[in-house]
């Protein structure tokens, strides 16, 4: 190994000793500009995306559209200088005109704006008191399409805004509901319904397209519609909606896919009950339809890999699967400029990768497998290929993705000068087999810097989900490098229950949600300092959130090998999360019985609570009080029982929040907390 400077120093010393370089701090990863996905116009010649300059003040926040050649000739230039934010940008089927979605001053909400590519200011085209926004112009390049919501009942502006005075005009605040789901993430479902919209770009009044009387599911019963796009005739629209949400509680739920006239009337159920579909796209040559398929779990199975599903014939009514028989789930998809190749974004043991598939069906081709971070976001027009591309040492770039050389070039260089002063070692891929006979994969983050003969405390950090994959990416919640900055080692493992290992790798945890996972980790740190000898399995600390945070709970009560835990919205008792959390009957599928079928399933055996007279370990909480996934419920039981313990204990809670820490000077104190927590417990003088 290379002699580098010792950890603490490189905490203390001034840059210019250091070569201009120092450790991750919370301000590099919150303020590095934030690049978003990008949109290609249809010769291919220009992407354009979104360029947010976070402050730690949200007012203070700028967010603009930049556009850039994808044959590299210049350097990427700003579209728009607005206060306010810009996003979803789309192009004219002609390439002229760019269509977005922005809040300027004097707009009551998002409205869709208009921007001439070839010259002129950007003009408001909706004018809608609910908003508007994912604009998509109709296939002549005429109208435009969007999406709103309006209160329940409403199907015209004007009875959208009599029913919005009504409520203005209320005294009670009182909530009711006549079915489930109630609340959802972070908020209480509201007596609304969402709508389709369009107008033509020269016109004044759009048309609203009310989908409601289908299925009382799309009101407040909490439903939803997504991912509204025209048809390639531009007659019709096709979205994606749930199909039985209001039934939450006692059958799983679908997604399906629909049509309706762009004029209105009963839409059309285009796809077969059973399983969900979501994301409907039509190839180049409008001959067929795609969207991405989830078959609907089952007593038996819950986790199924997703799967892209073809349809063709009158009325879209012929459906295949083009990756049957594929064993991992698709997440992402671009076209051939001649719509016979699909190429397919998915994870693949530890990675994402790209795959090329034939348009019906077939053998999957690998034309990219990256050594580290990933090419994401891919878009396609004319034959050109361009994506973001991020990993954790690159918060991201636009990029065109070449696949013949099945390689990319990188087109903008955001935030190089402020990387270039960050120690950023690349991450490292490790596999073990556990005992159990599985070949487990984790990803390693080592220190800032590492000094030969030294030992550096470990930091295990499995991911949350827990149908979810530790890979090589860039996060402003759990920075890795900002985890390990101290001289710290970083294991995160893809324990059994992790995506892109096959279906039944990930189904394995349903009836196991704790035990086998718990146990494969701590193998994994075993086997981890076999390979890499300086770290010191006797400095070791743990942190999770969500499943993550479950699983710091099970490790209290069943080890005592690490020094301290910090657990952020973990579950602690798994029948009162289920009667206080926003989930339906998915709960009692992954515990394999009802809960009130005693001594059956997972409810009382891998519950942590039953273990908690076993802890020891220090522990810190933390918990966003908005939280309906893991209520703040579960939080202070885990915090009473350590008190109760006399084990030693920090509980902290943000009120503003939900199940992730989001707003800036939140997310410092969450990371000063965390990092105080391990410096407490673990030899602060490495």
């Amino acid at each position: 190994m290379r002699r580098t400077i010792p950890a603490l120093l490189l905490l203390l010393a001034p840059l210019s000793a250091l070569a201009q370089q120092h450790a991750m701090t919370h301000e590099d990863v919150w303020l590095l500009h934030r690049i978003g996905a990008p949109a290609l116009s249809p010769d291919g010649k220009l992407a354009v995306f979104s360029v947010t300059e976070p402050s730690y003040d949200s007012t203070q926040n700028v967010s603009d559209l930049w556009i850039v050649p994808t044959d590299g000739s210049a350097p990427a230039r700003k579209l728009t200088n607005t206060k306010g934010g810009e996003g979803g940008a789309t192009f004219s089927p002609d390439g002229r005109t760019l269509a977005f979605t922005a809040r300027r001053d004097g707009d009551e909400a998002e409205q869709i704006y208009l921007l001439p590519l070839e010259g002129g200011e950007a003009r408001r085209l909706t004018s809608i008191s609910t908003g508007a926004s994912g604009p998509k112009f109709r296939p002549d390049g005429k109208a435009v399409l969007f999406q709103t919501t309006f209160n329940a009942g409403a199907s015209t502006l004007d009875e959208q805004k009599k029913l919005a005075d009504e409520q203005k005009a209320r005294k009670d605040t009182a909530r009711t509901y006549d079915s489930f789901p109630v609340r959802f993430w972070n908020a209480w479902l509201e007596k609304k319904e969402p709508m389709i919209g369009w107008q033509e770009v020269d016109g004044k009044t759009p048309t609203i397209v009310r989908v409601a009387p289908l299925r009382g599911s799309f009101d407040g019963g909490g439903g939803e519609i997504l991912n509204p796009t025209w048809t390639p005739d531009g007659r019709s629209i096709v979205f994606e909606a749930s199909a039985n949400r209001d039934h939450g509680m006692y059958e799983p739920t679908e997604t399906a896919l629909y049509s309706v006239a762009a004029g209105g009337g009963t839409p059309k159920r285009i796809t077969p009950a059973g399983t969900s579909y979501s994301n409907p796209e039509f190839a180049p040559d409008g001959q067929a339809l795609y969207a991405l398929e989830s078959r609907t779990p089952t007593q038996k199975q819950i986790y199924f890999v997703g799967r892209l599903a073809r349809f063709t014939g009158p009325d879209w009514s012929q459906v295949s699967v083009v990756t049957s028989g594929w064993d991992r789930s698709v997440s992402g998809i671009a076209f051939s400029a001649d719509s016979r190749q699909i190429y397919i974004q998915a994870e693949d043991d530890g990675t994402t990768k790209i795959f090329r598939f034939p348009a019906t069906g077939g053998a999957p081709e690998i034309v990219h497998a990256p050594a580290f971070g990933a090419v994401t976001d891919l878009q396609s027009e004319a034959g050109v290929f361009v994506g973001k591309f991020s990993g954790s040492t690159e918060p991201g770039q636009i990029v065109r993705f070449d696949p013949v050389k099945k390689s990319y070039t990188t087109l903008t260089s955001f935030n190089k000068e402020r990387l270039a002063q960050i120690y950023l070692p690349k991450p490292e891929h490790f596999w073990f087999t556990a005992r159990n006979g599985k070949k487990i994969h984790s990803i390693i983050v080592p220190p800032p810097v590492v000094e030969p003969g030294k030992k550096y405390p470990l930091i295990a950090f499995p991911h949350g989900g827990p149908n979810s994959m530790s890979a090589d990416g860039f996060s402003t919640r759990w920075n890795y490098h900002l985890l390990t900055a101290p001289g710290y080692y970083l294991i995160m493992t893809n324990y059994t229950g992790s995506t892109g290992f096959g279906e039944k790798f990930a189904n394995d945890i349903e009836r196991d949600v704790l035990r086998g996972p718990a146990l494969e980790t701590l193998e994994a740190i075993i086997e981890a300092a076999k390979k890499y000898p300086q770290m010191d399995l006797t400095r070791q600390c743990a942190a999770g959130g969500s499943y993550g945070g479950y699983l710091m709970n099970w490790y209290n009560g069943t080890t005592n090998q690490f020094k301290c835990l910090v657990n952020h919205a973990g579950a602690v008792n798994n029948e009162s999360q289920y009667g206080l959390n926003d989930g339906g009957i998915d709960r009692e599928l992954r515990m394999g019985a009802p809960i009130w079928e005693t001594g059956k399933g997972q409810w009382f055996d891998q519950s942590p609570i039953r273990y908690s007279k076993n802890w020891k370990t220090p522990m810190l909480v933390t918990q966003g009080e908005q939280d309906f996934r893991v209520p703040l419920s579960e939080s202070m039981t885990t915090f009473k029982l350590l008190q109760r313990l006399k084990v030693p204990a920090r509980f902290v809670i943000f009120p503003d929040e939900g199940h992730w820490i989001l707003k800036g000077p939140n997310s410092r104190k969450h990371m000063e907390e965390v990092m105080g927590w391990f410096r407490k417990y673990l030899d602060p003088t490495l």
